[in-house]
């Protein structure tokens, strides 16, 4: 009872049923702990007076739910983790392609390979000696030491059969193919016949047989294929050559610009003959011993070295001017010299003892002696403006090399002034970069730049793809025309030979 007039006490109201979440959810499994952090998040969120029990058992309903999705033993969890698995497995870093390029390798006539092999030989065969070249097994021949020999790596490389990893595979089929490979040596043609003089003792043989003309191989050369459907059929355009010397191929090269073409730097190419876009840019093979030792700079007293051909053409005419300006400088070695096995000694002693190498432009951009500085672990000083570099996409050169204008380098003083600023960490950093990337520049090496050329033309086959198909739905053009829709290209009436 309670007395009139005052309002009845209140009933206690009861405590809210508050259930553990173990009540509401089956035990995690072992390997899975609940994030404690999401109920002390969930209780901050909560507004400061008791929340009623039904808003509770949604909440702990809602976080069982959640539990049941993030645990591992869940279906959707699998599901998701599958998924994920999926995506990255198909798109794993730095893995090869997962579908290699399929490539043709053209069964030329011999003569075009190994018979230019045989033609240099026989033409530098001591007087009165027999032709070994002559009678020698195809396989037991051997390129001469050249730098140009990329031709012959990727040649025996396709050649070789069973499965390995690298972005193209060869096939016998023509029909199968995305790209056609002609492995015409055309840059050791170039250089069969010698540049002295037969022997007196010799001059009989020679008259009695016909002179070696390059010109002519590269006439019959694209004759020959002129005469395959495969060419014809989108007039060149998925074949690929190799004409590393700045001057291979240079007979014929406006019949053959619709091809990729895989050249060492585009000094003698004009726009419409040649491009980064379709076309490859190789290392040029290293002439000297590499260096086998550690990074130092201890070991390399000279500040500069630089040894060859003083006076060159067009570009290179930079190097009697770098020769006045470095002559008289103390640690700077600087020397003029040509090919020979002295010179390459020579070479090799500079090189492995410098911290620096100079690479000034010769008669075109590049040249083999930067490949040379690079496995000698000798940082490369480039000056050369219109360089272009092979595997820029996964190689950075100014991590390895250091790059002067033409204009300031040739100021009295500025070269070496420059080099004298960079600090000893800096050299050995520059050095170690060169270490971890020089097998690009290996052709011996298995993971060389064979593999990483052929990364390279795989490369290309989609914009060849795109190209033809382009072509088909293209209407006739003017027959004087040239494309240049992102690409050089050539007139049919010039590609076809007519």
């Amino acid at each position: 009872m309670w007395e009139r007039g005052r309002p009845p006490p209140r009933k206690p109201r009861p405590s809210p049923l508050i259930l553990p979440a173990s009540a509401l959810v089956s035990p995690p499994p072992p390997r899975f702990v609940f994030p404690r952090s999401l109920f002390a998040l969930a209780a901050r969120a909560m507004p400061s007076r008791r929340p009623s029990p039904a808003l509770l058992l949604l909440l702990a309903l809602a976080l069982a739910l959640l539990f049941l999705l993030l645990s591992p033993s869940g279906p959707s969890a699998s599901r998701l983790s599958h998924s994920f698995a999926s995506a990255s497995s198909s798109y794993p870093a730095s893995s090869p392609l997962p579908s290699p390029v399929k490539i043709y390798l053209y069964d030329l006539p011999s003569k075009f390979t190994y018979g230019v092999v045989r033609s240099y030989m026989s033409a530098r065969a001591p007087p009165g000696s027999a032709d070994a070249a002559a009678t020698l097994p195809d396989e037991e021949l051997r390129y001469p030491g050249h730098q140009h020999s990329a031709e012959w790596w990727l040649f025996k490389d396709l050649r070789r059969r069973g499965p390995r990893e690298r972005p193209v595979a060869r096939v016998d089929d023509p029909a199968e193919a995305d790209l056609f490979y002609v492995p015409f040596f055309s840059s050791l043609s170039l250089v069969v016949n010698p540049i002295r003089p037969l022997a007196a003792a010799n001059a009989s043989v020679a008259a009695a047989e016909p002179a070696y003309s390059d010109e002519a191989m590269q006439d019959e050369l694209v004759e020959w294929l002129e005469r395959q459907p495969y060419w014809r059929r989108h007039r060149g355009r998925d074949h690929v050559f190799i004409c590393q010397d700045p001057n291979a191929l240079y007979r014929v090269v406006d019949r053959i610009s619709n091809a990729v073409l895989l050249v060492s730097d585009f000094g003698r190419l004009r726009g419409d003959q040649a491009s980064l876009v379709k076309d490859v840019i190789l290392p040029y093979s290293h002439r000297i011993n590499p260096f086998q030792g550690d990074v130092s700079i201890e070991a390399r007293p000279a500040l500069l070295f630089f040894m060859g051909n003083r006076y060159r053409k067009e570009g290179g005419k930079v190097r009697d001017t770098l020769f006045q300006v470095l002559e008289n400088e103390g640690d700077v070695i600087i020397k003029h010299g040509t090919q020979s096995r002295v010179s390459r000694r020579m070479a090799t002693q500079g090189m492995h003892s410098s911290k620096f190498c100079l690479h000034p432009a010769g008669d075109t951009p590049s040249a083999c002696r930067l490949f040379d500085a690079l496995v000698s672990l000798c940082v490369p000083v480039i000056i050369s403006d219109h360089i272009e570099l092979p595997f820029e996409d996964v190689i950075d050169y100014s991590n390895i090399s250091i790059f002067v204008d033409t204009s300031k380098a040739v100021q009295p003083g500025f070269l070496t002034s420059m080099l004298r600023r960079v600090s000893s960490e800096r050299i050995l950093e520059y050095q170690r970069e060169i270490k971890r990337v020089k097998h690009y520049f290996e052709y011996e090496d298995p993971n060389g730049p064979v593999n990483q050329i052929w990364h390279q033309v795989s490369m290309k086959a989609p914009l060849i793809k795109l190209l033809i198909n382009r072509d088909k739905r293209l209407v006739e053009r003017a027959t004087n025309e040239t494309d240049c829709s992102c690409i050089c290209s050539t007139p049919s009436e010039i590609s076809t030979g007519n």
